[in-house]
């Protein structure tokens, strides 16, 4: 009879591992479909790439989950549709910029891979996107010509933004050691999912770059140091906000937090954290979000930035590298030519007016204080097309917090223990804001790996042909370098790691446009050590 009920047992067993082989077979059997730990989901199959979109990786952060720690994704059993981000995270947006935008179940991420018969796992780029840690979705980036042109998988990761991720306060320290780093905790949540999944869509799981541009360069430079999130990725690219730039210190964040809290209604009361997560999210979106480059007294300033000195990143990145703390994979970072030009015409151009001279040597005195005839010695007008040129060139030179010369001590310290690949992206754009010409302002780059919305409205207009090889022989390089840590190949200049004298790769459209140029002179960065 024991014999019977075993035999018995064991048919049971066979015949449901039989039903769950067959349901697994026919999704396979179905590109469009694919079975993450969480469940299946189905996304789109093109000719010559699959797009799933809107898959979460942890639970929504709402109610008592708001400012912790992302939980994982409940579960689920029948195909869930992957054909649509999901939402963006609070922000504001809308046609004047102060609409609430997304909702805080926003944690969500969308995956592009190439379709073809490739048997190998491929490689993996999880891209962080930016917006000053106050805007933006990871949806806003098609990784499609990406995923296909450099036959790698493609990630883009949405994560809280603002108060929402990045708020630290005494209360929430007490009880939560991602306080004042929740956004980055999402991150780190999501190349957990990466890591876990990725493999189920052709990825290789044991080959992630993770790569990122402005507050998404500052997210990479963050997990960089941080020592939760190593191993999580193998490889990184930091786009314009290189590593020598200081993240928050806990002082400076848990004030702000203080200050946000009080201004919110929640200090003093007996239980802060409880009112906090009552605040509506269209309060919070909007605390600090106005000082963003808006004032000359916080040009230097974003309101909400990682913090150091927790246990996510006991170490400012800088530091980290200097100490061989830092990770130690193959990068490459860089920056843009102009990087300041698109802030100068938002911030210092009155009512699409050009900035005047009268105005440059009022913000380069508000700015640079004693050593403000010092920089105009250095910087004068007449020696510029426009007033607000010259502006744009000196805030970009100076590079705190986006420019050039902050570029140079992080390779300089990245490159003692790994390989590093620096560029500067010089294309001229060919747009003109408030009568500035934009050059190749902050962003620049960015039409040339993706399409999406993250350039506005209008868009971007069309690469002419010599471009269009120019974003062939980028999205080369980056895939390349997703491969193998080296972004060199058949028909491409070479590129050289750093080697700590100044010099790196110039990116620019036509024949020898890509070429090594003496990046420190070109950006006086003798004179900006000198004078800090």
């Amino acid at each position: 009879m024991r014999h019977l009920r075993i035999t018995a047992a064991l048919t049971a067993f066979l015949a449901a591992f039989g039903a769950l082989s067959s349901v697994a077979h026919a999704e396979s059997a179905d590109p469009a479909v694919v079975a993450t730990g969480s469940g299946p989901v189905r996304g789109v199959v093109a000719a010559d790439h699959r797009a799933f979109a809107g898959i979460p990786y942890a639970a929504p952060p709402i109610g008592d989950l708001r400012w912790r720690a992302p939980l994982p994704a409940a579960p689920w059993s029948s195909i869930r549709g992957a054909t649509r981000p999901g939402n963006p995270c609070p922000q504001l947006g809308g046609p004047d910029g102060s609409t609430l935008v997304g909702s805080e179940d926003c944690l969500y991420l969308n995956v592009t891979t190439p379709t073809g018969g490739d048997a190998r796992r491929l490689p993996v780029m999880v891209w962080l996107p930016g917006g000053g840690f106050v805007s933006g979705a990871g949806s806003d980036y098609d990784g499609t010509r990406l995923a296909v042109q450099g036959n790698v998988v493609v990630v883009t990761v949405n994560y809280r933004l603002g108060a929402l991720g990045f708020l630290d306060h005494p209360a929430l320290a007490a009880s939560d050691p991602a306080a004042g780093n929740y956004g980055i905790a999402d991150q780190q949540a999501a190349l957990r999912w990466v890591r876990n999944n990725i493999g189920q869509f052709g990825g290789d799981a044991h080959n992630i770059t993770l790569f990122g541009q402005s507050a998404g360069a500052y997210s990479v430079c963050t997990h960089l140091a941080s020592p939760s999130s190593a191993g999580l990725f193998h490889k990184a690219i930091v786009q314009s906000g290189p590593c020598a730039n200081s993240m928050a210190t806990r002082s400076v964040a848990q004030a702000r937090g203080t200050a946000a809290a009080r201004d919110l209604g929640c200090s003093p009361v007996i239980d802060a954290l409880a009112c906090l997560r009552a605040v509506p999210a269209s309060r919070l979106v909007s605390i600090g979000g106005d000082q963003v480059l808006t004032a000359t007294a916080r040009i230097a300033d974003l309101p909400w930035l990682p913090v150091a000195g927790t246990p996510i990143l006991p170490l400012q990145p800088l530091v980290a590298m200097r100490r061989g703390a830092a990770a130690d994979v193959p990068l490459i970072q860089g920056s843009t030519r102009d990087e300041m030009r698109p802030f100068v015409a938002a911030n210092y151009d009155v009512r699409g007016r050009p900035v005047t001279a009268d105005q440059y040597l009022g913000v380069v005195g508000q700015v640079f204080g004693d050593d403000a005839t010092a920089v105009l010695a250095r910087y004068p007008a007449n020696a510029y097309p426009s007033p607000g040129v010259a502006l744009a060139t000196v805030l970009t030179d100076w590079g705190r917090k986006l420019g050039a010369c902050p570029v140079l001590p992080a390779d300089q310290a990245a490159s003692r223990q790994s390989s590093v690949y620096t560029y500067e992206f010089a294309e001229d754009s060919g747009q003109i804001f408030a009568g500035l010409p934009m050059g190749a302002g902050h962003g620049a780059e960015l039409p040339y790996l993706f399409d999406g919305a993250f350039n506005g409205p209008d868009g971007t207009a069309p690469l002419n042909p010599q471009q269009q090889q120019l974003s062939r022989q980028l999205t080369t390089y980056w895939a390349n370098f997703a491969t193998t840590g080296d972004p060199n190949g058949p028909g491409l200049p070479t590129w050289r790691p750093y080697r700590g004298d100044g010099r790196l790769l110039s990116l620019t459209a036509g024949q020898g446009g890509i070429l090594g140029i003496d990046f420190s002179r070109a950006h006086q960065c003798g004179f900006w050590k000198a004078i800090h």
